[in-house]
């Protein structure tokens, strides 16, 4: 895995070869981290689905004051604590936990972004996205990574809309608000503002 923007961009991370894990190409991160802006200082970024580490490492990588690492493989888990210590990546925080339970448990209204990248084969996205959108600051974001694209009832039932999309080969990606009042996705400096206030 190639980090690609940021304090550590070109850094190579070894990935584990574990079944099912499947990095976000780079393709698909240097859309999505165009879309949100390639400054996140003062952001609070959860990833929920972490794996390689690949998405929680390029926010961690272009300023986030602090990003969580969820993952239930120890081997990973082993890896993304080896990448964090190589880095020196004080703000990466790194849990062996199950996603959901996880989420479900949360402080609300804590993340301007969170990351949803779950096994495409384990039907996990709208239970996903029910547990990630309390856990929004206002004006927050969800990433979402998945096998197909999520029908408008789906996101409705978890109370959010579509903001950007995108699709590279078997991969849907998503940026997703809140329906709320409060939904109007921020500037990267607004989110930096808001969070340091």
């Amino acid at each position: 895995m190639r980090i690609i923007g940021g304090q550590w961009k070109r850094s190579r991370l070894p990935v584990p070869d574990s079944p099912g894990l499947r990095p976000t190409p780079d393709r698909v991160r240097e859309t999505l981290f165009n879309w949100l802006g390639q400054d996140l200082r003062g952001w609070q970024v959860l990833d929920a689905y972490a794996g390689s580490g690949a998405l929680g490492f390029e926010a961690a990588s272009r300023g986030a004051a602090e990003v969580t690492l969820l993952e239930q493989q120890p081997a990973l888990v082993a890896a993304l604590n080896r990448h964090r210590e190589r880095l020196g990546a004080t703000m990466l925080r790194i849990e062996r936990a199950d996603a959901l339970d996880w989420m479900q448990r949360a402080e609300p209204g804590r993340y301007q972004l969170v990351l949803l990248d779950p096994p495409f084969a384990a039907g996990l996205v709208p239970a996903s996205l029910q547990a990630a959108r309390p856990l929004l600051a206002p004006g927050g974001l969800i990433y979402l990574e998945s096998g197909e694209a999520p029908g408008a009832d789906e996101l409705r039932a978890a109370g959010l809309s579509l903001h950007r999309q995108g699709r590279a080969g078997a991969v849907h990606y998503h940026l997703l608000v809140s329906c709320a009042a409060d939904a109007t996705p921020p500037t990267s400096s607004s989110h930096a503002a808001r969070s340091s206030s």
